[in-house]
């Protein structure tokens, strides 16, 4: 009976927690039925205006696991964005084959590659957009056959896809040529990534070592490139160390400020520190289409760089994003008490601090933390002028109000322990 409990616990556990269905979809193009699997983010319900990025993975049966591990993973220390997730089963009658067809002379898609080419963009792509709330950044990932597939995609005019993750692929005539010629041509931002190893095939070695080559000879600034050739991998194992590089080139604006950014880019700097956090967030929704709040941690390694550098003048602009972003907190209070107590104007700063009493917390910013410092300032005010008390007035002081902006999405707040 116990172990009846467990199991039932166990279910409902899955069923709450898990947003992982397989469909089944009629394709026109392609005269068949195909299932996906689906993947939806753990916010996917408590966030219901938030739009997610997508990710289209081929060869679904063996590719998906392995991706959504290293994606649960880096969503846990907020590296890489949720993201909705779908895989397209290819194996169950060996699909995959007659997917990848292309014509010899031309390396196009053709036959049934050309209906399952047709499949991806005309039918797949418009019926996941239309169901889910998918934000305008989408990706494509594939294995040798199914790898070499995917960059069709880049010969369309429009390419509906914004970063390829080539696995290992087996390349049609002239793709070593046409994939660098399109990706010179590119008018949009594009992220592209491959990988091969010394234990891969021959023939796709040679091929994608010779695309390689190619592709770094392309000087269209709108190109993100990244290569592995990996050691002591084989053609099936360089798949594990393939899928995290490549969703850390793609998402590597999204990233918290690490130790390195911040002794690299920000400290060295001698201006402009709140201007940069600003930049840093305005690339993110430009690239990935992803609208967020600055984190909490981010806020801290900007105070930490003025405060170093004692450029407390821009405590000030901290203050008119904090403010826009973070309206129901003390954080804008917070900031502008700390640019009036940079600047010795204590009264000023005591209001701030006193005012803060009223917000939210957020973070490690309490009202106790705030107090202390209200206290501190008091501490600090002259008591007496001539043998009298000199009586402090903070209350005249005018309490800006902080500027109001719509809140973009809640970030995670901190990299948790």
């Amino acid at each position: 009976m116990k172990n009846f409990y467990l199991f039932t616990i166990l279910c409902i556990s899955l069923s709450v927690f898990s947003q992982t269905t397989i469909e089944e979809i009629r394709s026109v193009k392609l005269n068949a039925n195909r299932d996906i699997t689906i993947k939806l983010p753990t916010s996917y319900q408590s966030n219901p205006e938030k739009k997610f990025p997508l990710l289209v993975i081929l060869d679904s049966e063996y590719l998906f696991n392995p991706f959504e591990g290293n994606i649960l993973y880096a969503n846990y220390w907020d590296d890489i964005p949720e993201m909705i997730v779908v895989g397209i089963h290819q194996n169950k009658n060996q699909e995959r084959y007659e997917d990848s067809e292309f014509d010899v002379q031309t390396g196009l898609p053709a036959k049934t590659g050309g209906a399952f080419f047709e499949f991806i963009g005309g039918e797949l792509l418009p019926y996941l957009e239309k169901k889910y709330r998918i934000a305008p950044f989408k990706i494509v990932a594939g294995l040798d056959s199914t790898a070499g597939f995917l960059n069709s995609f880049l010969y369309k005019d429009i390419p509906q896809f914004n970063a390829y993750i080539s696995l290992s692929p087996e390349l049609a005539k002239d793709m070593e040529v046409r994939i660098p010629a399109r990706l010179a041509a590119s008018k949009t931002s594009v992220f592209y990534y491959q990988a091969t190893a010394d234990g891969d095939l021959k023939k796709f070695q040679d091929q994608i070592r010779e695309l390689d080559k190619n592709i770094m000879l392309v000087k269209n600034p709108l190109v993100n490139y990244k290569f592995d050739d990996f050691k002591n991998a084989s053609h099936y194992s360089l798949v594990l160390s393939a899928i995290p590089n490549a969703l850390y080139q793609i998402f590597a604006a999204f990233q918290p400020i690490s130790t390195q950014e911040y002794n690299e880019k920000i400290v060295v700097l001698k201006e402009g520190y709140a201007d940069y956090l600003k930049n840093k967030y305005e690339v993110i929704e430009k690239s990935l289409g992803i609208k967020m709040n600055v984190r909490l941690n981010d806020f801290k390694a900007i105070e930490t760089a003025i405060l170093k550098n004692e450029a407390y003048a821009e405590f000030e602009q901290l203050a008119q994003i904090s403010g826009q972003q973070y309206p129901k907190s003390m954080l804008y209070e917070y900031h502008m008490g700390m640019y009036y107590e940079m600047r010795k104007e204590l009264p000023k700063a005591l209001k701030y601090y006193q005012n803060a009493f009223m917000k939210e917390e957020i973070g490690d910013l309490t009202k106790s933390m705030l107090m202390d410092k209200a206290e501190d300032i008091k501490a600090r005010l002259p008591k007496k002028i001539n043998g009298k008390r000199k009586a402090v007035i903070v209350d005249e002081v005018p309490a800006e109000t902080p500027p109001t902006e719509t809140p973009a999405e809640t970030p995670t707040e901190e990299k948790k322990p």
